[in-house]
Order: structure tokens, then C-alpha cells, then sequence
């Protein structure tokens, strides 16, 4: 595989570590995974967000940073103040969870309201939480995202229903949310653990794949 297809594949992947147990160790590891490889992001918790921000300075992969996971319930209020942090500790993108709540109870009008001043305070991913949603849900989901603001939109989380089904379920959100708001681009996460899994994700519509498997793939990639 030639290195200019290497670079290409690191930068899809946002290398992830959001576990909440994840101590300073983890953290700096996963750095020095990032700057190994070149992957394009660093996904983290925001707690992580000034000591990675120190950590890759001299790299150009972007901070994103995961808000109110798993179902996006926290008052509008808790969410922006805590997107107004990550942008002064540094991070450069939001990965902030849609409120599923009040998407499966057809409050779009609040979705939008919460989502619009979220999006303008640093460039943002919106998880629509796919596994939740029914097909029409999440064709809406998307493009209230796309009204909002954002720039991408996301699966899901590992919280998700969807990390239990199978790929191919996956590759069909992927495909639906592509086609759902043209313009925007799309991150899967959840499952992708292989150089193959990768490629299908990217062969569906994937932009961004959000990944704790990185370097397994980057590994494969350079064999």
C-alpha cells in the first residue's frame, strides 16, 4: 500500500479514547498513538481537553470531544456551558449527542433551538443516536442538524443500540444519513475495528471513522 493511501486512511480516523475510567496514562498513550500515526483526530472526554491540547500542540489533529453521551439529556444550558469550556481549554471539534429524548418525542423545534447556539461556538459533529431511531427519524435528525449548523453527523455512541447489531445495519445508517442532508459529512463509530470494516464504512458514505482501533488498522494498513 503506497504511503500517500496510508496518510489518506490515518486521517479519516479520530483515534477514540472516551472511556470514563481512562486515567493520564491512557490519555498520554493515546497521544502518542495520534502522533505516531497521523490520525486526523483524538476523540476524548472533555475533562482530557487542556492536557492533550499540551500534549500534540506540534500536530495538526484535531481535539474533538465527546458531550452528554449516551442519550443527550442534560439541560440545553449544561450543554452549552460545558461546549464553551472545551473551546477555551482548547478542543477544536464538538462531538455532542442529540437529545434522543425529545427526538423520539417529535420536539424538533427544541432539537433545533438547543443545537444552534452549541454549533456556533466551535464546528460540530451531531450523534443522532441511529440506533434509537426509526428510518424517518433519523432523515430528520439529519437534516435538523444540517439547520442547525453542524458540519457532520454521527452514528452513534457505544452506548447505542447499534453497537450490538451487526455491521451491515451500521453501513445502512451510514448510507441513509449521507443521503439525508447532502453537504454534510459523516462519522461512523462503534464496531470499526478492522482495515476491512474501515473501507466498508467509507464505501457507505463515511468522511470520519471514530475508532479505539486505530493503530490495529494503521497496522494492517502498513503490512
Amino acid at each position: 500500500m503506497s504511503s500517500l493511501i496510508k496518510e489518506k486512511i490515518a486521517k479519516i480516523i479520530d483515534q477514540t479514547n472516551v472511556n470514563p475510567r481512562a486515567t493520564k496514562k491512557d490519555i498520554k498513550k493515546l497521544c502518542d498513538e495520534v502522533k505516531k500515526y497521523g490520525f486526523g483526530g483524538i476523540c476524548i472526554r472533555p475533562e482530557w481537553v487542556s492536557f492533550v491540547k499540551k500534549e500534540i500542540k506540534a500536530f495538526d489533529a484535531k481535539i474533538v470531544v465527546l458531550v452528554d453521551e449516551p442519550i443527550g439529556d442534560s439541560s440545553h444550558e449544561k450543554r452549552l456551558v460545558i461546549c464553551k469550556k472545551i473551546k477555551r481549554d482548547g478542543g477544536d471539534h464538538i462531538d455532542i449527542v442529540n437529545s434522543i429524548p425529545d427526538v423520539k418525542h417529535g420536539r424538533w423545534n427544541k432539537v433545533l433551538k438547543d443545537l444552534k447556539p452549541i454549533c456556533r461556538v466551535l464546528p460540530t459533529k451531531v450523534i443522532i443516536g441511529s440506533g434509537f431511531l426509526t428510518d424517518e427519524e433519523i432523515v430528520k435528525a439529519c437534516q435538523i442538524a444540517k439547520k442547525a449548523g453542524a458540519f457532520c453527523v454521527k452514528t452513534a455512541t457505544s452506548k447505542d443500540p447499534l453497537e450490538h447489531r451487526e455491521l451491515k445495519e451500521k453501513f445502512y445508517h451510514l448510507r441513509l444519513m449521507k443521503k439525508s442532508a447532502p453537504g454534510l459529512l459523516v462519522k461512523a463509530s462503534g464496531k470499526i475495528k478492522t482495515l476491512k470494516d474501515l473501507k466498508d464504512a467509507v464505501k457507505a458514505g463515511a468522511n470520519i471513522v471514530g475508532t479505539s482501533s486505530g493503530v490495529k488498522i494503521m497496522k494492517e494498513a502498513l503490512k
